[in-house]
């Protein structure tokens, strides 16, 4: 049995849509300040996850445009990426398990820099039309928790009052699409709608019956 994610898809991709207008308006009215383009690279380093219904969009995505060699040279990649993520996520937790101030220790976790396994050596993106929505918005401000973050390229000066996306509101719309996806297929462990995972991960996972528990 195959799980049919169209329905799903089709919400995301209107989702995708529309923050793709978003930026592109942003791009049109403060032309100076957003500094995106072709083989600009610094959001390819950036470390954050997706939520699970982005992620099999992806591995979709992915397991439709590569195949043979090409595909397990990705995939080994992106499996050493993905260690690597681990690693330092634990490494965090540790810290935080023996007395260290949380805020501090993410705050230096987003320092980090780890190329993104879809990153090629030409700095292009091998999967760009399929990128998530983390990186359509990279380049002009955006606000997580109340507070504002900008590309470390941009022309945008912190603290200039700019048209900002509220991420916690697109990452609200993410999870009830990965909500309703995950209601609708039946799964057994609904708490994997809340799923957040690195892109790494998600080019070499099986999002099969197994994995839902169906």
């Amino acid at each position: 049995m195959s799980i049919d994610f169209k329905e799903h898809f089709a919400k995301y991709e209107a989702l995708v849509s529309m923050v793709d207008g978003i930026f592109n308006k942003v791009r049109e009215e403060y032309p100076k300040e957003v500094f995106c383009r072709e083989k600009c690279s610094d959001c390819c380093y950036a470390i954050f996850d997706i939520p699970i219904i982005e992620a099999i969009y992806i591995n979709k995505k992915f397991n439709e445009t590569f195949s043979g060699a090409k595909k397990m040279e990705l995939i080994d990649n992106a499996s050493k990426v993905d260690r690597s993520l681990f690693k330092m996520k634990r490494d965090a937790y540790m810290e935080v398990q023996q007395g260290g101030n949380e805020i501090d220790v993410l705050a230096k976790m987003s320092m980090e820099r780890v190329r993104c396994p879809l990153l090629s050596a030409d700095n292009l993106c091998i999967l760009y039309e399929a990128r998530p929505i983390t990186c359509r918005l990279y380049g002009i401000p955006t606000s997580t928790e109340g507070a504002s973050h900008i590309c470390g390229r941009t022309n945008f000066t912190q603290g200039g009052k700019y048209p900002t996306v509220n991420m916690d509101k697109v990452y609200s719309q993410l999870q009830l699409i990965s909500a309703e996806m995950v209601k609708d297929i039946k799964a057994k462990n609904i708490k994997i709608c809340e799923m957040l995972i690195p892109v790494s991960m998600a080019l070499i996972t099986d999002f099969n019956e197994e994995f839902f528990g169906i």
